[in-house]
């Protein structure tokens, strides 16, 4: 079978994707000033792109799948298929100004808006009845104004940078994650798109098993009952008999963040011996 060529971009979004193929069994290595990274498995074959590229790149046809932002899927137009929402790397596309800039002062002039985003922010800017005019930046956009802008159109995950730079948010335009997607014509072809849909089953697994662990425990034949009662489970709780009749051990995978919550009232109901631990990946 021919290799599933994919595109991994640079940046955070690398490191993030490089680390969710190692959780799902395929490590990734990639040696200094290279842009072909090495991935433990022989179907896969991999190159490293720029984000804003990615989703033109898979329209074209050059390859089958890649990473990239929901931003830069709506920036560059691309046509194609969204398979999972990683939601990694949550930014927020805003509309931001100088802090002392009063609303209506924006109205009443051309503004000159910098920006990585042309398309989204003139599709925004118009719809929003703004005079505009948009000057492309190559990153730092957030230096622009005073002096060289009056609106910048950035992403930002806390909004701290726009802050430290005397911005305040005026709009939120897009809220965008990586996402894994796919082109049209790799879908088309039964073997690439059986194993795309595995790499979606197992980044899945991998995302889901980082938000549960699994808690096991013992329990007193009398406190079964209301013990069983309180648990969250995914499924119904695996449970065997404890040696000599003295209870049952109980087994249950859980969401992390009802654990505080979950092991005072676990105790509280006569479970002993209990122990948390992290899973690797949850496969429903």
């Amino acid at each position: 079978m021919e290799k599933l060529r994919i595109l991994i971009p640079k940046g955070r979004i690398f490191n993030n994707v490089s680390r969710l193929f190692d959780e799902a069994g395929f490590p990734i290595s990639l040696a200094d000033r290279t842009y072909r990274p090495k991935i433990a498995a022989d179907w896969l074959d991999a190159k490293i792109m720029k984000p804003q590229n990615v989703g033109e790149l898979l329209e074209l046809g050059s390859h089958d799948a890649g990473f990239t932002g929901a931003d830069w899927i709506r920036e560059s137009g691309a046509d194609v298929v969204e398979m999972f929402d990683l939601g990694l790397d949550r930014v927020r596309i805003v509309a931001a100004v100088p802090a002392a800039m009063d609303d209506a002062a924006l109205r009443k002039k051309k503004l000159v808006v910098a920006t990585e985003y042309v398309s989204l922010a003139g599709a925004w800017l118009s719809k929003a009845g703004y005079n505009h005019r948009i000057v492309r930046t190559y990153g730092a956009t957030e230096v622009f104004p005073p002096d060289d802008a009056d609106m910048i159109i950035d992403n930002t995950a806390t909004g701290q940078t726009l802050q430290d730079n005397g911005l305040r948010i005026l709009a939120v335009i897009l809220e965008s994650s990586t996402r894994f997607v796919a082109s049209r014509a790799a879908l088309e072809d039964p073997a690439k798109r059986n194993r795309i849909e595995e790499l979606v089953m197992l980044f899945k697994a991998v995302l889901d098993g980082r938000e549960t662990v699994m808690l096991e425990m013992n329990v007193s034949s009398s406190g079964f009952p209301a013990l069983v009662a309180c648990l969250p489970a995914m499924r119904s709780p695996t449970v065997s008999p404890l040696y000599g009749d003295a209870g049952f051990a109980l087994k249950i995978a859980v969401k992390k963040d009802e654990v505080p919550d979950l092991i005072p009232r676990l105790k509280k109901l006569g479970a002993a011996d209990i122990v948390e631990y992290d899973l690797r990946k949850v496969v429903p």
